[in-house]
């Protein structure tokens, strides 16, 4: 399974939801003390993307400004400006551009008839060229598996957050909204038209920034069938740290388990001999707070730490014949099940010959065992 970065959308608007009007002149949205936030979050980051449409229309630098910044990135080990990144399907780039010409590297991700283009009329960046269309999964594999990006910041425009967010990319929406009003039709908009997850976004923070104000939310709704989607990776981030919380044992792993219906309700969460039965799976103590038959179900994801079992000594029912029953047709976990208590268990290949979409998170399995590390060879 592929992994991808932590993907964060960063954007201001006016009140009316656009970002910029249509005069020649930038309209700058965000206060001061706003930009020195907004260059707070580049230096925390591995990389930075924005449109080629915004490199046309803006020409920005794109630079973490803060000399003091910049030295802590280095002290840290780190490049002293985050990797530079933009997407052009047509690879009509402006050589001349400020993007080229400042910060550190930089990476131009295109199609094979962009790379065609960038050849006659090269730019000063890397080219990745990731097939005949643009591909955003292959893209983050890029920037996360060879270019080493753990966080990615993604500036604009409109129709690259749209994107992302339609299919389910995004980890996090940072949106700062400006007290002015637009009302230009012809002017660009943050988010466009198109079929969106569904489900409500969780508000992680609010706060006034002089006279903006800055909202983070983040995606709720589980991804369908074997695509991972960025709240997939946030409730088995969930799944991993309530097997922190599992009375210890010597003969049995610590798990923990939430189900979440498809609009991002969490419906039940569990834990390894949670309350006071000592034999009790995660998956088992969180579907048993579920009514039976509760329609949700069909369309729920069970998130697990680790794989469901297929043979247990403690109970007649393991967790992936549990599953089953339940009408639950999508499980995520970060680790399969090892050979320490069942030899050649395979829930998840029970799991997946029950035609159930499973998927298997290998940048969790870390988290995953650490609660069972004295279990482990």
């Amino acid at each position: 399974m592929p992994s991808y970065p932590y993907v964060l959308l960063s954007a201001a608007v006016s009140l009316d939801g656009y970002l910029d009007d249509t005069t020649p002149e930038r309209l700058l949205l965000s206060s001061p003390a706003d930009f020195d936030r907004v260059d707070e979050v580049r230096a925390s980051v591995d990389a930075i993307l924005i449109g080629a449409g915004t490199i046309r229309a803006d020409n920005p630098r794109l630079l973490v400004n803060s000399a003091e910044r910049r030295a802590a990135r280095v002290a840290a080990g780190k490049p002293e400006y985050p990797l530079k990144v933009t997407v052009s399907a047509s690879g009509e780039l402006d050589p001349a551009a400020n993007f080229w010409h400042t910060g550190g590297e930089k990476i131009v991700c295109t199609t094979e008839k962009g790379a065609q283009r960038l050849r006659r009329a090269p730019v000063a960046a890397d080219v990745v060229v990731l097939g005949a269309e643009l591909d955003w999964r292959g893209l983050l594999e890029h920037l996360r598996e060879v270019r080493g990006v753990e966080r990615l910041m993604v500036e604009g425009g409109g129709t690259i957050h749209t994107q992302l967010l339609q299919q389910g990319l995004a980890d996090e929406v940072q949106l700062v909204l400006a007290p002015l009003f637009v009302g230009d039709p012809d002017a660009p908009r943050l988010f466009g038209p198109g079929g969106y997850q569904g489900g409500r976004l969780r508000l992680l923070e609010t706060r006034r920034i002089e006279d903006v104000v800055l909202m983070r939310y983040e995606p709720t709704a589980p991804g369908t069938g074997v695509l991972p989607s960025a709240a997939d990776r946030h409730w088995l981030a969930l799944a991993c740290d309530l097997a922190e919380r599992c009375p210890p044992s010597e003969t049995a792993f610590s798990v923990g388990a939430v189900v979440v219906a498809a609009d991002g309700t969490e419906l039940a969460r569990g834990y390894s001999r949670e309350g006071d039965d000592p034999v009790v799976h995660a998956e088992e103590a969180a579907l048993a707070k579920i009514a039976a038959g509760d329609p949700r179900l069909a369309t729920a994801t069970v998130y697990s730490s680790l794989e469901p079992c297929t043979r247990r000594a403690s109970r007649p029912a393991p967790c992936a014949r549990l599953i089953l029953a339940a009408g639950v047709r999508r499980v995520v976990t970060a680790w399969r099940e090892p050979d320490t208590f069942v030899v050649g268990a395979d829930g998840s290949g029970v799991l997946a010959g029950e035609g159930v979409d499973v998927l298997v998170l290998p940048e969790y399995e870390k988290r995953a065992k650490a609660p069972n590390g004295h279990l482990l060879p």
